[in-house]
C-alpha cells in the first residue's frame, strides 16, 4: 500500500465502509462493483476489500482485536500472535525480573519497540501498562501501527530508523529487525528473506550490542537461527504456538531468566524445555522400533533439545540424526506435550509401486505423508501413489532405521 491510498483509507467515513463492507455482497467482484458504484476510486476500492480480507485472516492471531485493526500483507505474516505478544510483554517487565541481578532489579517501565511492525507487542506492551515508543523505518507501517495503537494512552508511534533512537532513555528494549527485503523487479511488492544476519535491519551484531547494554533487552529473530549466533549473555528461547514454530527470542538483563537454550510449547498445555535437562549419556536402544512414534515438537527440534524428552517419556532416538523418537509405552505426563504421537501398524518398503500395494490391500484410500530423513516430496509421492478413493485414512512416515529406509504405517494418537 502506498502513502497516498493508506491516507485515503484513514478518513473516517472509508474507515467507516470498512467496518461495515459486510453489508456488501460476500462475492469479491459484486462487492467491488457496489464501492465503485458508490464513488470509492479503483485504489480505495482494493484496499477496502484487501483489509477486509486481511482482517478476517488476522482473527486467528488478534482474536476480536481483529476487526478494529489495519494491516500490510507482510506485517500480519510477521506480526506476534497475541498470546505470544503477551510472553514477551511478562518476560520484559518482570516475570523473573531480577533474577540475574540478585532480584534487586526494578521492573521495567518504559520501553522501545525497535522495529513494531503493525504494533503487535507493543499492543502487549502498553496493555500490561508500560510506557511504550513504537518505531519503524517504514512510513505506511508506522502509520498502521499508529492506528492500530490509538486506543493506548501509553503508546507513542515514530516513524524512525532504530539506529536513531538514543535506547539510553528507556528501561527496556525490545528489537524485531527487518529480516525481509523487497523483491526485485516485482511490482507487487514480494519480499525476500535475508540470509545475512548483518544485512537485518538493524544489523543482528548492533542489536546484540544495544541489548547486551540494555536493562533489559528481548530480540525477536526467525526460529532457524544458527545457534553460534547466541551470544553468552543471552538467554535463547524458542516457541511454538499451537503447534507450529513462530520465533527464537533472545533475552538478556533482567529479562534473563536462565541462561542457555529453551523450548517454550504453548497451547492448550503449556512445557518448557531446557538444556539442562538433555541427559548426560545417549539414552538405551537408540534405533530399535517400538509400539509408538513421537514427533517432538517444533521448537524442541530447533533448539536441540530433542533427547531432553526421552528420559521422561522412557522414548530413545529412531535414528541418532533424525528428530523422531520411539518409545513401546503411550506418552503420558507434562512431556507429553512436547510430542505428537503415533501408534505405529507396520513397517512397509519405500519403492511407490510396492507401498501402493500394501495400501491397497490393507483398503487405505487417503494418506498425510512424514518425512525426516528422506529425499521425497510428500505431494509427488501422493499422486504416485494413486489411491483408490473412499478407503480407511493414514499417516504414512517416510524416514531411516538405521541405513535402511522405511515407511512407518502409522495412526495418530
Amino acid at each position: 500500500m502506498d502513502p497516498q491510498t493508506l491516507t485515503e483509507l484513514l478518513d473516517v467515513s472509508v474507515l467507516d465502509r470498512l467496518d461495515r463492507i459486510d453489508d456488501l455482497p460476500a462475492d469479491e467482484l459484486a462487492r467491488s462493483t457496489a464501492l465503485r458504484k458508490e464513488g470509492y476510486s479503483a485504489e480505495v476500492t482494493a484496499a477496502l476489500l484487501t483489509q477486509a480480507r486481511l482482517r478476517t485472516e488476522a482473527e486467528a492471531k488478534f482474536g476480536p482485536f481483529a476487526a478494529e485493526m489495519l494491516f500490510t500483507r507482510d506485517g500480519l505474516a510477521q506480526a506476534t500472535r497475541l498470546p505470544v505478544a503477551a510472553h514477551h510483554a511478562r518476560r520484559l517487565l518482570g516475570e523473573g525480573a531480577g533474577e540475574s541481578a540478585g532480584g534487586s532489579a526494578a521492573a521495567p517501565t518504559t520501553i522501545a519497540d525497535l522495529g513494531c511492525g503493525i504494533g503487535a507487542d507493543s499492543f502487549a506492551f502498553a496493555g500490561m501498562g508500560a510506557q511504550v515508543t513504537a518505531v519503524d523505518s517504514d512510513e505506511v507501517t508506522a502509520a498502521i501501527a499508529s492506528f492500530n495503537l490509538r486506543h493506548l494512552a501509553n503508546a507513542d508511534v515514530e516513524h524512525a530508523h532504530a539506529e536513531d533512537i538514543d535506547t539510553a532513555d528507556f528501561d527496556a528494549l525490545w528489537f524485531d529487525p527487518a529480516r525481509r527485503s523487497i523483491g526485485k523487479g516485482n511490482k507487487r511488492g514480494s519480499t525476500l528473506r535475508i540470509a545475512d544476519p548483518e544485512d537485518f535491519s538493524p544489523s543482528l551484531s548492533w542489536v546484540i550490542d544495544k541489548a547486551i547494554a540494555a536493562k533489559a533487552a528481548g530480540v525477536k529473530l526467525g526460529p532457524a537461527l544458527d545457534h553460534e549466533l547466541i551470544p553468552d549473555e543471552a538467554e535463547a528461547q524458542w516457541v511454538s504456538h499451537a503447534g507450529e514454530v513462530v520465533e527464537v527470542c533472545l533475552y538478556f538483563g533482567t529479562a534473563r531468566q536462565r541462561p542457555g537454550r529453551n523450548a517454550l510449547v504453548m497451547g492448550d498445555r503449556t512445557l518448557l524445555v531446557h538444556e539442562d535437562d538433555l541427559p548426560t549419556e545417549d539414552e538405551d536402544g537408540v534405533g530399535e522400533l517400538g509400539q509408538y512414534l513421537l514427533e517432538p515438537d517444533g521448537a524442541i527440534v530447533r533448539a536441540g533439545l530433542v533427547t531432553a524428552l526421552c528420559p521422561p517419556l522412557q522414548a530413545r532416538r529412531l535414528h541418532p540424526k533424525i528428530a523422531y523418537l520411539t518409545t513401546d509405552v503411550a506418552p503420558t505426563g507434562p512431556a507429553a506435550t512436547g510430542v505428537r504421537a503415533f501408534e505405529i501398524t507396520d513397517v512397509l518398503p519405500a519403492k511407490v509401486p510396492s507401498l501402493r500395494k500394501e495400501l491397497i490391500s490393507r483398503g487405505i484410500g487417503s494418506v498425510v505423508i512424514k518425512k525426516r530423513g528422506a529425499d521425497i516430496v510428500p505431494d509427488q509421492v501422493r499422486r504416485q501413489l494413486k489411491l483408490p478413493s473412499g478407503g480407511d485414512k493414514a499417516t504414512l512416515v517416510f524416514t531411516r532405521l538405521g541405513d535402511r529406509h522405511v515407511v512407518l504405517l502409522t495412526q495418530p494418537l
